[in-house]
């Protein structure tokens, strides 16, 4: 296009000046002076068409520099922001890097601070004599308390929390569906020691939570170690009314189970009726959150089938435990009366189908003979429990190793012990 242009101008110019210069030879001056004309007025054009074109193609050039030079700037601002940028990231991944890495050296040092402060606190427990006679039973139970306090805290500390379990199977068929599971703890000598042996002091010093926690995570973990072999079990878990209310224990309990929600239909929570009798707002609200993640609630030692059903219903209690002779008892062995004296007109062989119709499944404990089993079935107890189905049995080293928790899993359970014993 541009060259068509000046082609056009061209002959333009060249038909101008041949007008000029007819201009001239017409007018008498004669062909020479037509012809100089005509090429003077050729150059002329061509000078000022040159000139004209330079001016314009300068501006444009600078146009272009221009905005070359605002094109540069603006490159070198963006890589001047993103270098900017990429120093603040490096600066944040690095500051992240440390905090995080000084929080869990915090941690560490925390726990073992806390761990040292409790056994300083216990040592110094020891060494203060009681005011009374040394040599009287008083003087002896405080120093044998003393000593089992300092054998359950080495136990938590060293990890020597060994887990058992019991099947809990189906009638008659007497397939393993549930498993029951305790805590035993072991003394520096590897000796198992019962829970009727160290329970009061536990609970005394505030170091049930602390069990509860190490039951807690190594259930779950044997649940999912099931579910990898195809074992659709569950795990009854029992949990201190102590550990419901513990404002340190129970959050960091729930945000455990938030994580891991899966298991919701494989993990029920169990607790004593006398316990669950004496729970109170703390411990209820408690329970309606676990409840509201989808867990299950199991009440043994019942005492008397004389239950407030409706309560069980809005408590998420889906299990009731009632000890074999219990049951045949209080339902068998009537002479006449009533199984339940608030429910007249309930009959013995009602009893399992009044449970379900609030969603609750009778479970028949401490089965130790076949007689017992049979009397159980003429009663509809679809369940199980007791030495003679299998007794409660440690689980193997290696799935133990893996069912270890981390360092610091209860961490919190160990300060909040740490708390009552110096406000005690």
């Amino acid at each position: 296009m541009r060259a068509l242009t000046n082609a056009f101008l061209f002959f333009g110019y060249v038909f101008l000046a041949m007008t000029v210069g007819a201009f001239l030879w017409r007018a008498g001056l004669g062909v020479g002076a037509g012809a100089a004309a005509t090429f003077g007025v050729l150059g002329l054009l061509g000078a000022a068409h040159a000139i004209f074109t330079g001016i314009t193609e300068r501006k444009a050039l600078r146009a272009e520099i221009g905005m070359v030079r605002e094109a540069h700037r603006l490159l070198a601002d963006a890589m001047e922001q993103t270098q900017s940028a990429l120093g603040d990231l490096a600066t944040a991944i690095e500051a992240g890097a440390l905090t995080r890495t000084e929080e869990l050296t915090g941690e560490v040092r925390m726990l073992e601070d806390l761990i040292q402060q409790m056994s300083i606190s216990i040592d110094q427990r020891l060494k203060v004599a009681p005011m009374v006679a040394p040599d009287s039973v008083e003087a002896r139970r405080h120093q044998q308390s003393n000593i089992l306090l300092k054998t359950v805290h080495d136990a938590l500390t060293e990890n020597r929390v060994d887990l058992y379990l019991q099947p809990v199977v189906t009638l008659p068929q007497r397939r393993t569906v549930f498993y029951e599971s305790f805590t035993r703890l072991r003394d520096s000598s590897d000796r198992v020691m019962m829970p009727a042996e160290y329970l009061s002091i536990a609970e005394g010093e505030g170091l049930v939570p602390a069990i509860d926690n190490l039951l807690l995570f190594r259930c779950a973990q044997i649940v999912r170690r099931l579910a990898r072999q195809d074992r659709k079990v569950g795990v009854f878990c029992n949990v201190a009314l102590s550990s419901l209310g513990d404002e340190t224990f129970f959050p960091q309990f729930l945000a455990f189970l938030s994580e891991n929600r899966d298991l919701k239909e494989a993990l029920i929570f169990e607790l004593g009726q006398a316990t669950f009798d004496a729970r109170g707002a703390v411990e209820a609200r408690n329970m309606a959150k676990l409840a509201d993640l989808g867990f299950r609630f199991s009440i043994d030692k019942v005492q008397t089938l004389d239950l407030d059903f409706n309560d069980l219903q809005r408590s998420d209690v889906r299990f009731v435990k009632v000890a074999a002779d219990l049951l045949i008892e209080q339902l068998l062995d009537l002479d006449g009366g009533t199984p339940i004296p608030s429910l007249r007109d309930i009959q013995a062989a009602d009893f399992a189908q009044l449970t379900r119709r609030y969603g609750i499944e009778v479970i028949a404990e401490k089965c130790e003979n076949e007689r017992q089993i049979v009397d159980i079935l003429e009663l509809d107890v679809a369940m199980g429990q007791g030495h003679l189905f299998g007794q409660p049995r440690a689980i193997k080293e290696d799935v133990l190793a893996e069912t270890d928790p981390p360092a610091d899993f209860v961490r919190s359970t160990l300060i909040s012990a740490e708390k009552r014993r110096r406000f005690a």
